[in-house]
């Protein structure tokens, strides 16, 4: 496995025209057009029929986070706007979903729209009027960070949880390619059917176009699925501005797996395992590193049994692939750990960034929309199928496919070798 931190992201770039970006969803989530690549070749279908292209006995992993209305707007009294995004929890907090189910205040790392004009200490106040009570929402700003700001959230009544101050005073954080205003329709479809965790800024959006009707399919054909929670920060969206990656900082996002899903990964290494998604990819490989730094004896990258999280680095992938340790030994090495500590749920941040020159220790296909130019998802394709991602995105473009979050999508079979 080289390491890809001399890649130049403006070789991975394309032409995409406004008009070929989704600008609203299909209103049958599962006639999505479908393009898959397999040993070289590209066919075309719908995601009505993906079952017909998925082995018997493969592994679905669909990431069942939930987007949170994450964008809240202040008005002043001057009568100006002030709107904050909620980014993600502050450091003080274990997890978001701990983060998530505060009560009377929180702390949270927010981008500020408007920020020159909010003093410090200034108090902004916001009401919402709920069908059988009133909410008051306040916002204070405590701390400029370089990338960010810290604010503290408080509410009454303080018996709710933040989860439910956002759901009630906040708007779904739809991308900003996606140039339109919010609609009632997008807190419907800017969610997966199977959306369950609280935490996202942004949809996991290669779950968008999976409906009852295909999980009835995979049924009947023996597919399995299984879930991992990856809470998809604003960093998806943040543009390579560096020459090569290794300027690049990349974003890291917060991952929940619990113990009886990576047994079923480490049961099903010998069938297909298919991501949906980026998001479930990166869990699914970052699950891989985590149990190899786990199982790296007498080194100074072992973790305590002690400590209850981990964490993996941008570069720690490509650092640690001389250890040589198996797909099965790294997720037993994991699961081995959780038992000694008693832990049914795995939490980790994961920064691993995915680029051309990865092995892939894990996943055997992937299924992911369109992604934008010169973007670390796009890398992502280009470790998996090689050059041919531009093959595959010349098709799409030449065959009217959709393009980003509510565009169509495609099923990668990784190119051996």
């Amino acid at each position: 496995m080289s390491n890809p931190k001399n890649i130049s992201i403006h070789n991975y770039t394309y032409s995409l025209p406004e008009e070929r970006i989704a600008k609203y969803p299909l209103e049958e989530r599962d006639a999505s057009k479908l393009l898959v690549y397999k040993d070289g070749l590209i066919t075309e279908d719908k995601y009505q029929t993906i079952a017909e292209h998925i082995p018997a006995n493969s592994l679905l992993i669909f990431n069942n986070t939930k987007v949170v209305e994450a964008r809240l707007l202040f008005q002043k009294e001057t009568g100006g706007v002030i709107e904050i995004f909620c980014l993600e929890p502050h450091e003080q907090y274990a997890d978001i979903t701990t983060a998530m189910l505060q009560k009377e205040k929180v702390l949270w790392k927010c981008l500020v729209g408007g920020a020159s004009k909010w003093k410090a200490g200034q108090l902004l106040e916001k009401k919402i009027k709920n069908s059988d009570q009133e909410i008051l929402l306040q916002a204070k700003y405590i701390e400029k960070r370089t990338d960010a700001f810290i604010i503290e959230l408080s509410w009454s009544p303080a018996q709710l949880s933040f989860a439910e101050v956002l759901h009630l005073a906040g708007a779904i954080p739809l991308p900003p390619y996606i140039k339109r205003s919010v609609e009632p329709s997008d807190h419907e479809r800017y969610q997966t059917v199977y959306a369950q965790f609280d935490g996202s800024v942004a949809a996991p959006t290669a779950g968008l176009h999976f409906t009852e009707s295909i999980f009835k399919k995979f049924e009947e054909k023996n597919i399995q699925k299984d879930f991992v929670t990856l809470h998809v920060g604003a960093g998806t969206f943040k543009p390579v501005k560096s020459d090569t990656m290794q300027e690049h900082d990349m974003h890291a996002e917060f991952i929940d797996v619990s113990i009886t899903t990576i047994q079923n990964l480490a049961a099903n290494l010998n069938n297909k395992i298919i991501a949906v998604g980026t998001t479930s990819l990166r869990t699914l490989e970052s699950l891989y590193w985590l149990g190899v730094k786990k199982s790296t004896v007498n080194s100074q990258r072992t973790i305590a049994a002690s400590d209850r999280t981990l964490g993996l680095l941008q570069w720690e992938a490509y650092e640690l692939m001389d250890k040589n340790i198996t797909a099965k030994e790294a997720l037993e090495s994991l699961i081995q750990w959780m038992k000694e500590n008693q832990l049914e749920q795995l939490l980790a941040k994961t920064q691993i960034l995915i680029a051309p020159g990865y092995q892939f220790k894990i996943v055997n296909g992937l299924i992911t929309n369109f992604h934008q130019p010169q973007s670390t998802l796009l890398l992502l394709v280009a470790a998996l199928i090689g050059d041919d991602w531009k093959r595959v995105y010349d098709h799409a473009m030449n065959n009217n496919f959709r393009f980003l979050s509510y565009g169509d999508g495609s099923l990668l079979w990784k190119r051996e070798g």
